[in-house]
């Protein structure tokens, strides 16, 4: 008995003098997907967070809370408690010059938005689905209230795998007769006239416009899949009817692609547009559905960047993984032949000349764009099941979305020119 209570004695001596928790992001995390939900938790409660960049997978640091450890317990995420010494020696460490980590303070959990039709379901796309798994909150917002300028009130913007340029998705070949498309269109048509625009190209490009500023305006946008580069293609498209009958009701402008003015997008340049209604393609930016490569060795590289002087790219590609699955979408990846100079790629499969996860500055904000449509999922299709992420809790693919959700809470150091 003397012995248990000095083993529980002992217990509580060694949690008064600790002072910190970490929360490990290598290989030992039992739960990488959540760890990000407590990371944001804590940071709603005005506690600041520090991320480790580059050490064990980018881990995250935090003052020692009993409310806090009992979260890590709910959540089943592996955490140490340690000292205060031992938390000196590990930024003492880290902040060595020939060491590639540093250490970067959270401060404020971001007000996150999705732009997402209201019908839809959170499974219907990986970031809704991956927020709602690691019990991050947001709020759904579509065209109106961007149109009614409510974009301010967000830090973070992330756009689900919307169509902007009006072409309903290009399902027209597969599926013009089906009801859900038919209800879809109608729909469409029936909110941009309520907003007060005579087409839905019109309406999208006034949303995308919208974006576009809030972007400007030091806003952070995350895009996955076909809402990257329909997006840019709309913003190059203002003022240009590159619509064929079947998605407008009237004839395609015969030069719509000598008046594309790349300069207005903000990742890709000199691609052309497809003005078939029947492909199942925006333009060429994409890379092609019949790539030579084969589910099992389709995989995308990250890069590794500067710890110290290049936080921003370096937080985003943050991994306990670098070699990476890949996974199709509408928008798989993009042809690097059409992405423009000044564009930080930061994943690739180099052997097939793809980039996979591009970043860039526009104004005062920042843009991620991420091909493919869900990372533990290869060839998502129309009415699949959704992806149970229990099953994944430690997907790789899956962080670098979550990386996205925590960057803007970051007091970031200036990027190394």
């Amino acid at each position: 008995m003397k012995k248990i209570l000095f083993s529980i004695f002992l217990l509580f001596a060694l949690i008064s003098k600790a002072s910190f928790i970490l929360i490990p992001m290598d290989e030992s995390q039992t739960n990488h997907l959540k760890s990000y939900g407590i990371a944001y938790w804590i940071l709603t409660k005005n506690v600041p967070v520090d991320w480790l960049l580059n050490y064990r997978g980018g881990s995250f640091v935090f003052p020692y809370s009993q409310n806090f450890e009992k979260e890590c317990l709910i959540r089943n995420v592996k955490y140490e408690v340690i000292a205060d010494a031992t938390m000196s020696k590990i930024l003492d460490d880290i902040s060595k010059p020939e060491v590639n980590m540093d250490a970067v303070r959270l401060e404020k959990a971001p007000k996150i938005a999705v732009y997402s039709p209201k019908t839809k379901n959170p499974w219907d796309d990986a970031v809704t689905l991956v927020l709602t798994y690691a019990e991050i909150p947001y709020t759904v917002i579509y065209d109106e209230e961007i149109l009614d300028d409510n974009l301010h009130l967000y830090d973070w913007l992330h756009l689900h795998h919307e169509d902007f340029t009006g072409q309903y998705g290009k399902f027209y070949a597969a599926y013009q007769n089906a009801d859900w498309y038919k209800a879809q269109v109608a729909d469409y048509e029936a909110r941009a006239k309520a907003l007060g625009y005579k087409k839905v190209s019109e309406e999208k490009l006034a949303v995308a416009q919208k974006i576009r500023d809030f972007v400007m305006g030091g806003g952070y946008l995350f895009a996955m899949c076909s809402a990257t580069d329909s997006y840019d293609i709309a913003l190059a498209a203002a003022g240009v009817d590159i619509c064929q009958p079947q998605f407008d009701h009237d004839p395609i402008d015969p030069h719509a692609q000598e008046k594309l003015d790349y300069s207005k997008g903000f990742a890709f340049t000199n691609y052309s547009i497809s003005t078939n209604p029947y492909e199942y393609e925006f333009s060429s930016i994409d890379v092609p559905g019949f790539r030579t490569v084969s589910k099992d060795i389709d995989y995308f590289t990250l890069f590794d960047f500067s710890a110290k002087w290049d936080q921003v790219p370096c937080m985003l590609t943050q991994d306990h993984e670098k070699v990476i699955k890949g996974f199709m979408g509408q928008t798989t990846a993009y042809k690097k032949q059409y992405i423009k100079s000044d564009v930080l790629i930061m994943g690739e499969n180099k052997s097939l000349d793809e980039a996979k996860y591009i970043h860039g500055e526009y104004g005062k904000g920042t843009w991620t764009f991420y091909g493919g449509h869900d990372p533990e999922d290869y060839q998502h299709r129309v009415g699949d099941p959704p992806t149970d992420l229990n099953l994944h809790p430690n997907s790789a693919g899956y962080r670098l979305i979550l990386n996205n959700i925590l960057f803007p809470a970051a007091k970031k150091k200036p990027h190394k020119t």
